[in-house]
């Protein structure tokens, strides 16, 4: 717009009329069609009658470098971005990483509704087709992050630990074998990466595990040596595929109590019809939105929170808990519903003081789990978290119903959890974390047992140290000793050898001091993170910390092989169904490990 139009506006009357703020006086604009207008007469009134204003108007447009764009600028600033603009780039991986963590199918960048979104933040952007994307820039994504993984990989780690588990997705016919690892930094930093999500062809035998488990570590050149310890489930083709493959490992803690509490509590006929019944009125709710609307009225009605019924998953004991637990809050609830309309089932009396005893029992057991899942819970917890719950269920009740739960229950937790302080892996665990240390074993001579073996571990560890010593040190560097010269030198060399202690005794001495003094020590509290603690007193307890940063770099769980493929069912979904194996393995990848490439 002309600078004019500063003492100037349009009539309202007449838009062929300009009015001079100045005078008042009405000016033609130049013709009477919009097409024909121009500023000539107002600038030549301007000059006539307001020679000061347009002496301003003049310095304005002389001082002004705004010019009319030539054809070639124009056509420059609509011009689309080049796909190497640096603009461009930065764009195009934003998009994908939009992609890639917020579960967006790659279509995306076809539709109408984001491509204008697009073009309203930046015009000069052309999209990519979802090709380009698939096949060009998640590779490129996909390489950075494996790199950036591969360098810490290539720091000092003194062992690695790993989950693994098989899931087979319901969309699309694909199997997939997951690999997750983690360690502790020098620092006492846990990391946390997944390595792998291969898809799994043909049979799912113990040798083709063992097979895949090979190639995995290939991939990233982990030594076996380096392993310390895969948790795993407790089917027969995984316990094979380890033992063929000659890899250490664990069953995880929480399916080991979906199995303690399905044998000795939810097997029991009395239980399983009482479950039974509860997932039947559920259901009924689940497909009837009249009746769940007849429910939510009659829960206003009583004052009561309106909540939905929790339907439970068979595999998951947890979730009959929460399934149970939802039925005793809208006991109440139900009641007035069954006086009024019809459901498939009643719940006695009997069996609704049964599902309130199960709620009772299986709280400390659900309480366990949620703490046992969690991403950084170790080996380490375990064995404290068997005893508490053996002394939980060893308490004394006055009710018979319950007395025969807890007993049921007791056998089956302690015939699944047998060996577990017999296994080193666990033991020497709870001993170097600083809130258990030899508090929790079930008496005195598994707490001896425990200790020998740690003292074991030092001894070899320090063992290894001095041969590792022996075969770098150059024989030149080596302690040198003169050869005695005289009777009496020899004497005197017999006798300082007596009175020194040689660096094969001393070390394990002092491991073993340190170890003594470790325990002497009074426990943290629980809540405290036990990694803190060594990050603290590493100086102090050298050797313990760097076995510390072994055994606790073990989870106790496969939660995070579980979370990986929780993720992996939004990657795979119906509108994601065509994915090829590969791209659905990169973008689970990168799901997973993209975030520990962002900076803090």
């Amino acid at each position: 717009m002309s600078a004019v139009w500063k003492y100037f506006k349009i009539n309202e009357d007449n838009p062929r009329i300009a009015d001079c703020k100045l005078c008042s006086a009405k000016l033609s604009r130049g013709g009477t069609k919009i097409s024909s207008y121009n500023t000539s007469n107002l600038i030549k009134h301007l000059k006539l009658k307001h020679k000061s204003e347009h002496g301003e108007f003049t310095a304005i447009g002389s001082s002004s470098s705004t010019q009319q764009p030539t054809l070639q600028q124009t056509f420059a600033r609509r011009e689309k971005l080049s796909r190497d603009n640096p603009r461009a780039v930065q764009i195009t991986e934003a998009l994908t990483q939009f992609i890639i963590l917020d579960d967006q199918p790659l279509s995306i960048v076809e539709n109408m509704g984001f491509q204008r979104f697009l073009n309203v933040l930046e015009p000069k952007y052309d999209i990519p087709s979802r090709h380009y994307i698939r096949d060009i820039i998640l590779p490129k994504i996909h390489d950075t992050v494996k790199k950036h993984i591969n360098i810490m990989l290539q720091k000092d780690i003194k062992a690695i630990s790993f989950t693994t588990d098989i899931w087979s997705s319901s969309v699309s016919p694909l199997s997939l074998i997951s690999l997750t690892a983690q360690w502790i930094d020098g620092e006492f930093s846990l990391h946390q990466v997944m390595l792998h999500a291969t898809k799994f062809e043909g049979s799912h035998t113990g040798q083709a595990i063992a097979n895949i488990l090979e190639e995995m570590l290939q991939t990233w050149a982990i030594p076996k040596s380096s392993v310390h310890v895969v948790v795993r489930d407790s089917t027969k083709n995984m316990i094979k595929g380890m033992e063929v493959v000659g890899l250490p490992s664990i069953l995880c803690v929480a399916h080991t109590l979906q199995l303690a509490v399905s044998e000795g509590l939810l097997s029991q006929r009395s239980i399983a019809d009482a479950v039974g019944v509860g997932r039947r009125i559920i259901g009924h709710f689940k497909h009837s939105n009249l009746a769940y609307s007849r429910l939510q009225d009659i829960q206003i009605q009583l004052g009561q929170p309106v909540r939905r019924l929790q339907q439970d998953v068979q595999t998951r004991w947890n979730s009959t808990f929460y399934m149970l637990k939802s039925l005793i809050e809208q006991k109440r609830a139900l009641g007035v519903y069954v006086s009024e309309y019809e459901l498939p089932a009643t719940i006695t009396a009997n069996q609704w003081n049964l599902m309130e005893k199960m709620v009772n029992i299986l709280a400390p057991f659900e309480e366990m789990t949620r703490q046992v899942s969690c991403s950084d819970a170790f080996a380490s917890d375990v064995i404290p978290a068997v005893t508490v719950l053996q002394k939980v269920l060893a308490k004394v009740d006055e009710d018979q119903g319950i007395k025969t739960m807890k007993s049921t229950l007791l056998a089956a937790l302690q015939k699944r959890f047998s060996d577990t302080e017999r296994n080193p892996l666990y033991c020497i665990a709870t001993l170097l974390d600083p809130r258990y240390k030899d508090r929790f074993f079930c008496n005195s001579d598994t707490s001896r047992e425990a200790k020998e073996m740690l003292v074991l571990e030092l001894q070899n560890i320090f063992e290894e140290t001095i041969e590792s010593e022996q075969h770098e040190e150059p024989a030149s560097k080596r302690p040198h000793r003169d050869q005695p010269s005289t009777s009496l030198d020899s004497v005197f060399a017999e006798i300082a050898g007596e009175g020194s202690s040689t660096s094969e005794s001393s070390a394990p001495k002092a491991a073993t001091i340190q170890l003594e003094a470790y325990l002497g020590e009074i426990t943290v509290p629980r809540s405290e993170k036990p990694l803190k603690y060594w990050a603290v007193h590493k100086v102090r307890f050298p050797t313990l910390a760097k076995m510390a940063q072994k055994y606790l770099s073990a989870p106790c769980s496969s939660v995070e092989s579980e979370r990986l493929f929780s993720l992996a069912s939004n990657v795979l979904t119906d509108s994601r169904n065509r994915l090829m194996a590969e791209h659905a393995e990169m973008l689970l990848f990168l799901k997973k490990n993209l975030p520990l490439t962002f900076k803090k």
